[in-house]
C-alpha cells in the first residue's frame, strides 16, 4: 500500500524533473523523445503519479544532462 510519504517522494521527484527540464527550455514531448519514453509517462512522472524504475531514473538524468546523484541531490533540496 502506498503511504503519504511515498506519494510525497514521487511528487518531489516529479517537480524536480519538471524544474530541470523547464530550465533547459525543453517541452515534455521533446524530452520524451530524447529519453526514449512516452510523453504521457513523462507527464505522469512530473505529476508524481508514476513510481519510476531505476533504469528510467538514469534515462531521465541523462536526458537532463545531469548525473543521477545530482538529480537526487536536487530533489533532496526540495524535501
Amino acid at each position: 500500500m502506498e503511504t503519504m510519504e511515498d506519494k510525497y517522494v514521487k511528487t518531489q521527484f516529479g517537480l524536480t524533473v519538471r524544474k530541470l527540464r523547464l530550465s533547459k527550455n525543453i517541452s515534455q514531448e521533446k524530452f520524451a523523445e530524447i529519453v526514449g519514453l512516452h510523453r504521457t509517462y513523462i507527464s505522469e512522472v512530473e505529476r508524481g503519479i508514476r513510481n519510476v524504475t531505476l533504469i528510467n531514473v538514469v534515462k531521465i538524468a541523462e536526458g537532463l544532462e545531469v548525473k543521477t546523484s545530482e538529480l537526487f541531490r536536487e530533489m533532496e533540496r526540495e524535501l
